[in-house]
């Protein structure tokens, strides 16, 4: 159910998956997403088993309204209880503070710089990732101490550039933009590849250390797709700094 990553001492961060929540299909199992159409009681059974899985208080965990902008904030523990509104990536300093964020073909990214105390996710699909809103997040975690050298970084599983079919046109406009993200798909028509994409912006905040998980969502059975399914659930990333949001590993259900 859960894929850790580790981007450094004293964070945490992982990746969900499918498998082993309680959502009926076409949601089954583990949909994490509140906007789908699933029933809201299954969602919360779903968060809170994730939570425990991660040994973190759900109700210390901040979700986003995602929009598909490049729109950054900075949240604490009180946004854990209406969520960080309209964003499309959210930081913190504070420690025990979850972020999350929902993805089901869109990359999910994770920072983190644990020296200074700071960490990121963001939601980055093609418009984002078009509009820039990794670089952004960068961006913000600097205004709070982040230094790009020593930030980790981990892009999860997403549509890749073999799947990612789209227009000949769409894919030369965001290519323009996010170079790198231009691809052939298996079948020789246009797509992208998100995730070059967002490791090229990265690099070009000056962010190196970054990971990726090589699964393709539409290719993953064990990976929500909207592209392969249509309506579907979401998995989610999760990254926080080590602090009183987390349970005793000996409370953590095995």
């Amino acid at each position: 159910m859960i894929g850790r990553v580790f981007l450094g001492d004293g964070v945490g961060a992982a990746f969900t998956g499918r498998p082993g929540g309680v959502s009926a299909a076409p949601y089954g199992a583990l949909n994490l997403g509140g906007a789908v159409g699933d029933e809201p009681d299954a969602v919360r059974a779903n968060r809170a088993r994730a939570a425990a899985a991660l040994g973190v208080r759900a109700d210390r965990t901040v979700w986003m309204r995602q929009v598909h902008g490049a729109d950054v904030a900075v949240v604490t523990a009180a946004e854990a209880a209406s969520g960080a509104g309209e964003v499309d990536a959210i930081v913190t300093t504070e420690p025990g503070v979850v972020l999350a964020v929902l993805v089901a073909d869109c990359a999910p990214v994770l920072l983190a710089d644990p020296v200074a105390g700071v960490a990121g996710a963001a939601h980055s699909g093609r418009p984002g990732t078009a509009a820039g809103v990794v670089p952004a997040l960068v961006a913000r975690m600097r205004e709070h101490g982040a230094n790009p050298a020593r930030v980790r970084a981990a892009i999860g599983p997403a549509a890749c550039g073999g799947c990612y079919e789209v227009p000949a046109a769409m894919r030369d406009e965001v290519a323009a933009a996010v170079p790198g993200s231009g691809a052939t798909t298996r079948r020789g028509t246009p797509g992208l590849d998100i995730r070059a994409g967002i490791a090229g912006q990265l690099a070009a905040a000056g962010v190196t250390a970054v990971t990726v998980d090589p699964r393709c969502t539409i290719e993953t059975p064990d990976l929500f797709s909207y592209r392969r399914d249509g309506r579907t659930g979401r998995f989610a990333g999760f990254v926080w700094l080590a602090g009183e949001g987390e349970n005793d590993p000996e409370d953590t259900p095995r």
